[in-house]
């Protein structure tokens, strides 16, 4: 699996150019506009700090302050997500676009679907076989002094990744518990001014960039419906939750 560099356009969805004032606008998704996301940003300083600090300050609290879960709906807005205090690649990313277009950093959406295969663990084996076969994901690219950056290592948070590595000691190429990447001890997602990734081996479609996620989830919608969405938002991801819950707290179970 090579990791896209350069990112395939969506025909329905044509991009803004680079400096499009567009890639800076709130949308009802990235509502970065709603109170609490003002507040946080306020309370956390970041206004006062360079683009690339200020870019990976908030990088680092959507990776570790919004624990890894799962929400009731891939369409959530930011405000919601951070209200949830945790998220998947999707809402996550949500969260981040709101926060760095508050920040006057651009950004846009590339879509994919990945293989449920790299949520096993995460999601207990009974419940793997009511998942799709293929999953909607996402990351968010980032303008940073002309260059566009790749992220999508801030989906895992750290505590739950560390559990994770101390039950696989010594691995190299691993996929599970919602990580697919090709060495478990030393993953590419530390925000260091370039490419973080997480997931991103475990890619099977690439469906294009977007200038906001609203645009790609009114094409492909979710990853649930009908009433497999119904018993997913009121039971299983609850179920999915108090799992990855206890993976972060007591570690693996072997």
């Amino acid at each position: 699996m090579s990791i896209p560099t350069a990112p395939r356009t969506a025909d329905s969805n044509i991009p803004a150019p680079a400096e499009h004032p567009r890639l800076l606008l709130p949308t009802p998704m990235i509502d970065y506009n709603h109170p609490a996301i003002s507040q946080l940003i306020e309370n956390k300083g970041w206004r006062a700090l360079d683009t690339a600090t200020a870019l990976r300050e908030a990088y680092n609290f959507v990776r570790d302050d919004i624990l890894f879960g799962y929400n009731s709906d891939d369409t959530l807005p930011a405000s919601q997500v951070l209200k949830d205090g945790y998220g998947q690649c999707n809402t996550k990313g949500t969260l981040l676009m709101a926060l760095l277009r508050s920040l006057a950093i651009q950004c846009r959406f590339h879509g994919f679907t990945i293989y449920n295969a790299l949520q096993r663990g995460a999601i207990p084996d009974y419940i793997m076989p009511l998942a799709p076969k293929k999953i909607l994901h996402s990351w968010i690219e980032v303008k940073l002094e002309g260059r566009w950056l790749n992220l999508e290592g801030f989906i895992i948070d750290t505590p739950f990744l560390e559990q994770v590595q101390r039950a696989h000691p010594g691995t190299r190429i691993f996929s599970g518990y919602g990580i697919s990447v090709a060495c478990l001890q030393n993953p590419p997602n530390i925000f260091t001014g370039s490419d973080t990734y997480i997931q991103a081996q475990g890619i099977a479609d690439d469906l294009g960039v977007f200038n906001d996620p609203d645009s790609f989830f009114s094409r492909y919608g979710s990853n649930t419906r009908g009433l497999k969405h119904i018993a997913y938002r009121w039971l299983i991801r609850h179920l999915i939750n108090r799992h990855v819950d206890k993976v972060r707290r007591t570690g693996v179970d072997n």
